[in-house]
């Protein structure tokens, strides 16, 4: 071989390794950019579920569209809302009760207690507030004002009541609840910065919880202004004047049930009811 031909052979060898390590380090870079889409496509899949996951809890402890609005401003939220209806139920004799259970035992008989309520309040399209000790609250005609807000209110109070006989004590005794209602306006909304909840605010929150703690064992105490909001669909006996601090007598009665009409001849009295 000429030295010609040597040379022509050298550059062509030297050529095509450069050729090879070029073609290798694209392919090298190739797989690199792959594994590292794919790990973003992964990354994202994994916020996505955990989004998922932040915006379902978020939508477990706030109503749905009062979470939208938490995510999309700062700041406190507040709404008034010209007329809600508001209702308290409070187990009756809860506390001696509690002194004589095991911390366990008590959780889990307000756990049993409490999910059902809250099964009660998606059925009838309530919004629950919050739970306080053995006390549980619960609101219609909010977020989304609801022009039957009183008597779904009226519909789940009857349904608690009705729940009571598979509600049992751990020592397998019958509880009795205490429910009170009203209706008015109130102010609802979120506050603070963390451990958020949805709350109300105003004289008709603090009505209705005196309507529960004045009331009567077995018995659905409502005002005048939550009678008045319900019509003629229902049954209801005069309870009379009960006097209140600080807001003197108030005319009172107590929730019996359905009114029979045509409609419901049978009625949906609460007949095991105390009278």
């Amino acid at each position: 071989m000429s030295v010609l031909g040597l040379i022509l052979s050298l550059l062509l060898g030297a050529a095509r390794r450069r050729d090879f390590i070029q073609r290798e380090t694209i392919e090298r870079q190739r797989r690199e950019l792959e594994d590292r889409v794919r790990d973003l496509d992964q990354a994202t899949e994994r916020l996505h579920i955990e989004r998922a996951k932040s915006d379902a809890l978020l939508r477990n402890v706030l109503p749905e569209p009062i979470a939208a609005r938490l995510k999309e401003m700062q700041g406190a939220i507040a709404d008034s809302f010209r007329e809600v209806t508001v209702l308290f139920a409070d187990v009756e004799g809860f506390t001696p009760m509690a002194s004589k259970l095991e911390p366990e035992q008590v959780v889990g008989m307000l756990n049993e207690v409490f999910t059902e309520f809250d099964q009660l309040a998606e059925k009838h399209g309530l919004e629950k507030i919050k739970t306080i000790g053995d006390a549980y609250m619960v609101a219609g005609g909010l977020p989304e004002p609801r022009g039957d807000h009183a008597i779904a209110i009226a519909e789940m109070a009857i349904d608690m009541m009705k729940s009571l006989p598979k509600l049992r004590t751990p020592n397998g005794d019958p509880l009795n609840l205490r429910i009170g209602i009203h209706t008015g306006p109130v102010v609802a909304g979120v506050i603070g910065k963390r451990k958020f909840s949805y709350d109300l605010w105003g004289d008709t929150v603090n009505t209705a919880s005196r309507m529960e703690s004045h009331g009567t064992s077995g018995r659905i105490h409502v005002t005048a202004a939550f009678r008045k909001a319900l019509g003629d669909h229902y049954e209801l006996e005069d309870r009379g004047p009960i006097s209140l601090k600080g807001k003197g007598e108030l005319s009172t009665f107590f929730l019996i049930g359905r009114a029979q009409t045509k409609e419901h001849p049978e009625g949906r009295l609460l007949l095991d009811a105390p009278r």
